[in-house]
């Protein structure tokens, strides 16, 4: 974050910078040898953009962690089950609502349109996965999300079809970007993280028990149906929020939990808070490289991560040959 904060169009003093983050603390009052513009521009700008990829990445790893817990399924991730699509279907037609005339505030509807498209997106994907049996086993669960992204974005595309006006907004939006004209956007978005973090925290125990089977998990006394659907909606109303606010980013929820299953283990009870925190610091770090890799062009945060994310899928995949269901 301190990183992320010095470096920019204006370079600042990585020390000066993590000595007027001390300032923000109650009580504290040091010298940090930055004038009072550059003060402004790390505080005002800055400090916001920080804020809101810290809390988008958060959700995005905490859902991805949550998903393949509940679905059992190490594949698992808001893109790839259509949460993410759903989620966009929605603040797409906010954005074309908004572009004529009939919705005027986006920020305050673009979370909640968002989060009845990601809820809607799980029940189709949930739903088509036991189409023909019961069983919902982890490719019919990863191939009913690929058939709902697809009809989900063809959706999507109908509505651009039919809004020309909005294709532009859209067309940013979706690239995934965390650009932000201050602190409305974290303001906007930070009870939906926190109802989600906190749901999801105290369900640690029962995805730990989830993952002996459904029938086990009964005999200890757990509910899984009711434990899986709890956190579905969790997961679902974090990536709503992450999304609407930051536009499609896609496989965070992929590379956090599975590079901390590596350096933690498998535990739930560890995994959930160290995926809060290091999926924070991953697009932290993602957005650093968006802004200063491509000279006086930004590059697309979304873009980032795919380069990043699209060899670490194939890894997973070829170490995880044998799903269990």
């Amino acid at each position: 974050m301190v990183l992320a904060l010095a470096f920019g169009s204006v370079r600042l003093p990585p020390g000066g910078v993590a000595v007027e983050m001390l300032n923000l603390l109650p009580g504290v009052r040091l010298d940090s040898g930055l004038t009072d513009r550059e003060v402004a521009i790390l505080t005002q700008l800055r400090l916001p953009r920080v804020v809101l990829g810290a809390l988008v990445g958060a959700m995005l790893a905490l859902a991805g962690a949550a998903y393949q817990g509940a679905f059992r399924n190490p594949l698992a991730d808001p893109h790839l089950l259509g949460v993410a699509a759903g989620a966009g279907l929605g603040v797409t037609a906010v954005i074309v609502l908004r572009a004529t005339g009939e919705v005027t505030e986006l920020p305050i509807g673009a979370p909640m349109a968002a989060f009845v498209g990601a809820v809607g997106a799980v029940a189709l994907t949930w739903l088509l996965g036991a189409a023909g049996g019961r069983d919902r086993s982890p490719a019919t669960l990863i191939l009913a999300g690929v058939a709902v992204s697809a009809f989900l974005s063809a959706a999507q595309t109908y509505l651009l079809q039919r809004n020309v006006e909005s294709v532009r907004e859209v067309f940013s939006w979706t690239l995934g970007r965390l650009s932000t004209a201050g602190w409305h956007d974290v303001r906007v978005i930070l009870p939906y993280v926190v109802v989600t973090a906190v749901i999801v925290l105290t369900q640690r125990r029962e995805l730990d028990v989830l993952t002996v089977g459904d029938a086990e998990a009964t005999s200890l006394g757990l509910h899984p149906q009711r434990s899986r659907y709890l956190l579905i909606i969790a997961a679902s109303l974090g990536t709503a929020a992450a999304v609407s606010a930051s536009g499609l980013i896609g496989f965070v929820g992929i590379i956090v939990p599975h590079t901390l299953r590596l350096m933690a283990g498998p535990s739930y009870r560890a995994l959930l808070p160290l995926s809060l925190l290091f999926g924070a610091a991953f697009l932290v770090l993602a957005d650093l490289v968006a802004r200063t890799a491509g000279g006086d062009a930004e590059i697309p945060i979304g873009v980032v991560t795919a380069f990043l994310g699209a060899p670490f899928f194939v890894l997973v995949l070829r170490t995880n040959r044998s799903v269990p269901s």
